[in-house]
């Protein structure tokens, strides 16, 4: 399934109710240190830092790329409970690894030590992993 990555600098109305969905059933762990999934969504539009994996015109998945000056901080990734087990979290890794390579900076991925899936697709690509903050 071809899932684009974008950086979400003006989404479309329909984008942020995609974005609300796709937090809408994520666990409660995922949103610190915002209050929830609408704190998040606009920390991420005003920071220029919230990136989304897009299909067939929809948005699947989102996260927060923070590009440092000392390394890159991918955290928040969530995926549509709809979607999940399909490539969509693996793919927005995947693309902000690339683009961190490209411009020669280490990617960390930043997740709670209890969160398997995460910490095995860390592993499968050779990411540090950032406590969570």
């Amino acid at each position: 399934m071809p899932v684009y990555f974008e950086s979400a600098t003006q989404p479309s109305q329909q984008d942020l109710a995609d974005l609300e969905k796709i937090y809408a059933d994520a666990p409660s762990w995922l949103f610190a240190p915002y209050a929830d999934a609408t704190a998040l969504i606009q920390h991420g539009l005003s920071q220029n830092t919230l990136v989304t994996a897009r299909f067939n015109s929809r948005l699947l998945g989102a996260a927060l790329l923070n590009k440092h000056s000392a390394h890159w901080l991918l955290s928040h990734v969530c995926v549509r409970e709809l979607t999940r087990q399909r490539g969509v979290a693996r793919r927005l890794v995947e693309e902000a690894s690339r683009l961190a390579e490209e411009a020669g900076q280490v990617l960390q991925l930043a997740i709670p030590q209890d969160q398997a899936e995460l910490l095995q697709l860390a592993e499968k690509h050779s990411l540090l992993i950032a406590p969570l903050a």
